[in-house]
Formats: structure tokens, C-alpha cells, sequence
């Protein structure tokens, strides 16, 4: 990671860089960055003791402006085996994104040496999977992808399947290159929810020159969080299994099955809206 961040914090109010900026508008924020930041508020609620983050369900209220952030965070439910945090962020006085995190209390449980789950294999590791370092299509209003951003500048991506910008399911290794906050090593749960929004990105079904697939939420289920990377220069790395299923309707859903390099740690939801461009 450089010495570049996604956010600083001036003064209790979090300013988003170049580096956070989406793919829709060169005004707006990429959902990666904006989730793994309302993960990163939602975690610093106490907790009795240890507790696994189980579930994040992030609402994108509106576009969020590249500009300061409020971040806002109450307990909805504490409890000693059930918790509900709710993050929120705002610009200005208003509410631009949401979360909830449920987190489930951690204990040791001995389990029979037989457990019939579906299948936990990852896919073939980044080493062996193909590096691209081509940025995907930018917003209308840089339709070259010249511009810095978060898909193409804060994360390294490795394709196992698929293509970007190639209508069809997508394996993607993908990791962050550049810190949430300056000094701050990004937590199991923020390197998943800074890659999870690209789901439906990589594994779009229509076309992004005929269409536009925006997601308006996106939620996290982990039964196991990523493992720790094994130095600075390598590790960190979470996969997306994804693939889109559109409607006439003008609706879909991006569903991503989440993995590190030891197997399968959960999946990944998200709601679009279709509109022609």
C-alpha cells in the first residue's frame, strides 16, 4: 500500500479522495469505498466480548458525493450473543448511505469430524490467475477511464474466468492497494466490504455501453472471515465469484460467492436497477 488513502479524517469529518471515486459519475464514490467505510464505523461499537461479523447490509440512500462525510453510529440491539450496529453517513444534513451489522457471539464449538456443506474449494490463486492492470470504462463523463478511481487506481484485480467489460459470470481475485485511512491497516470485514460492490461490475449481463446496472444496496453474509495477509506486498487477496440475473422488468440481482485463499467465506447480494443509457 502507498501512502495514499481512500479517506482522512479532518476533524471528525471524513474526506474522500480521488482514489474513492466511481465509475458513474466522476462526482460520485464507488460503493467499495463507501461500504467499507460504513463497515469500518459500525466495527468500532464495543462489543461484550468477541463477536464475528456475520452480516453487513448496506442501503445507498443516493449518490455519495465526493465530498466530507458525517459518520453517524448507534447500537440498534446490544447483546451478549445477538448484536445490531447501524452505521450512517451524511453530507451535509443529509443521509447519503446506511448499514446494519449483525454480529453473532464467537465461541469455540467442537464439530464432528464429518460436516456436509456445499462445496468450500477457492479457485485457482491469484498467482496463477491473470494480473490486468487495463482500467474498466469510465463514467459518461470519462468515457476513456483516463480519470483516477477506485476501480482502476485503489485495487489490484486477477481474473480466474470471464472478462471485464464482457457480459457474463466473472472470477476476480481483487485486493486493496491503498489503506481506508491513513495508518490504519483495513480489518478483515472492510478488505471484503471494499470488494464485494464489484460484483455487479465484473459479472454484469448487459452491455455497459447500451445499459446502465446500478446497485442500490449490497449485503455481506461470512460464516469465516478472510485470513490475515502474510506480509505487505503480498496476501490480502478476496474473491468474487459473480454473475447477474437480469429481468425484463428492469430490475436484477448480482449475486457473488466470496473467497480467500483457504475457500469459500460467504456471499454477496446486491439489487440493480437497469436503465438504458
Amino acid at each position: 500500500m502507498t501512502g495514499e488513502a481512500l479517506f482522512h479524517d479532518e476533524a471528525g469529518m471524513l474526506v474522500p479522495g480521488a482514489l474513492a471515486r466511481g465509475p458513474w459519475s466522476p462526482d460520485a464514490l464507488h460503493g467499495g469505498p463507501v461500504a467499507a467505510l460504513l463497515a469500518h464505523v459500525a466495527e468500532q461499537a464495543e462489543t461484550p466480548g468477541p463477536m464475528h461479523p456475520a452480516r453487513l447490509t448496506v442501503e445507498l440512500l443516493r449518490p455519495v458525493p465526493l465530498a466530507p462525510l458525517r459518520p453517524v453510529r448507534r447500537v440498534l440491539r446490544p447483546g451478549r450473543k445477538v448484536q445490531l450496529v447501524e452505521s450512517a453517513l451524511f453530507a451535509g444534513e443529509t443521509e447519503v448511505a446506511r448499514a446494519t451489522l449483525l454480529r453473532l457471539r464467537r465461541a469455540k464449538l467442537a464439530l464432528p469430524a464429518t460436516v456436509r456443506g456445499g462445496p468450500s474449494d477457492p479457485p485457482p490463486p491469484p498467482s496463477a490467475s491473470r494480473a490486468t492492470n487495463a482500467p474498466w470504462r469510465g463514467s459518461p463523463g470519462d468515457p476513456a477511464g483516463a480519470a483516477v478511481a477506485y476501480h482502476s487506481h485503489a485495487t489490484e484485480h486477477r481474473l480466474v474466468r470471464g472478462e471485464w467489460g464482457a457480459p457474463g459470470p466473472c472470477t476476480d481475485w481483487i485486493r486493496l492497494r491503498v489503506p481506508l485511512l491513513p495508518g490504519t491497516p483495513p480489518s478483515p470485514l472492510v478488505r471484503v466490504a471494499a470488494v464485494a460492490d464489484f460484483g455487479n461490475g465484473i459479472g454484469s449481463a448487459l452491455p455497459y455501453e447500451a445499459f446502465t446496472f446500478v446497485n442500490a444496496d449490497l449485503t455481506i453474509h461470512l460464516h469465516r472471515l478472510p485470513e490475515a495477509p502474510a506480509g505487505p506486498s503480498d496476501g490480502g487477496w478476496v474473491c468474487l465469484d459473480a454473475a447477474t440475473w437480469p429481468d425484463e422488468d428492469g430490475v436484477a440481482i448480482a449475486e457473488s460467492t466470496l473467497y480467500d485463499e483457504r475457500g469459500r467465506i460467504g456471499r454477496a447480494l446486491q439489487s440493480l436497477l437497469l436503465e438504458p443509457r
